[in-house]
């Protein structure tokens, strides 16, 4: 199917000036039973920006995202250790409502995973379960999302279909909207454009942009043409010591044209990864 898009109403955020941390992390390390994922990770991830993780495959990326919105708990044997704060909570706080912080922080995922419904029940679906009951008010939610990501004019006539019928463009954009449907304050994005084609994926990464200054975007990505095109801030990890650690974090445009650590250089050079 062809994802030629005519964009909705959500136009492009401002650009994020007085970057203020929406979330911080302070020495996070993981552990999956005795392998160690992740050692030592610190940095803040900027309010309205993009913020692009890049580097190469094994080096804690996927595992970094699943702690900001407590996926590790599904995993068994998974320990998480240091501080992680978003908006003023404790992130690791035993007592936290879970199903509350995965409204607020929002996941997609490296392949399009539609649930197996029609297109209106994969947005119903979250709404209902989060307590919106009344029609009208979903019907107005779907048609908003789908504009928002330029969806609406492609599927207004078939709302009824099934969402797994739609190319694998329209699917991710999907996700998308059924994610900002329950209004999050931050997007996790792995890798959402590695299973697209390139014109997909430009359609997806043009929507990624548009939400800047809007909502915190934290997205992986092996594509570093894509990171310097979108990112506001980028962070490279890498591993050491069989544990995948973060080596320099900072404005996208310093970590691309003047990085302050030799692997890093060599990285986004293409001369290591």
């Amino acid at each position: 199917m062809n994802d030629t898009y005519t964009l909705g109403p959500l136009q492009a955020g401002p650009p994020c000036c007085d970057p203020e941390p929406l979330i911080r992390v302070e020495n996070l390390s993981l552990h999956y039973g005795t392998k160690p994922a992740l050692e030592g990770v610190s940095l803040d991830i900027y309010k309205g920006c993009i913020t692009a993780l890049i580097g190469p495959s094994g080096c804690g990326k996927t595992s970094f995202l699943s702690v900001l919105n407590r996926l590790t708990d599904m995993i068994p044997g998974c320990r998480v250790s240091g501080n992680v704060h978003f908006d003023n909570r404790d992130l690791r706080n035993p007592a936290l409502d879970v199903q509350g912080l995965r409204r607020d922080i929002g996941m997609i995922f490296q392949k399009p995973v539609p649930f197996p419904l029609s297109i209106r029940r994969n947005i119903e679906l979250p709404l209902r379960e989060h307590g919106m009951s009344k029609q009208a008010d979903l019907n107005e939610v779907i048609q908003r999302v789908l504009l928002d990501v330029g969806l609406w004019d492609e599927v207004k006539d078939r709302l009824e279909s099934s969402a797994q019928a739609l190319s694998g463009g329209q699917q991710q954009r999907l996700c998308i909207a059924r994610a900002l449907a329950l209004k999050p304050k931050v997007l996790l994005m792995d890798e959402p454009c590695s299973a697209l084609d390139p014109i997909s994926s430009g359609v997806v990464e043009d929507l990624i942009q548009r939400l800047r200054g809007k909502y915190t975007v934290v997205i992986v990505t092996h594509n570093l043409a894509q990171a310097r095109r979108i990112a506001n801030y980028a962070g490279f990890f890498w591993v050491k010591e069989r544990a995948g650690c973060l080596i320099e974090f900072g404005q996208c445009k310093q970590i691309f044209e003047a990085p302050a650590h030799d692997l890093t250089a060599a990285y986004v050079n293409g001369s290591r990864g």
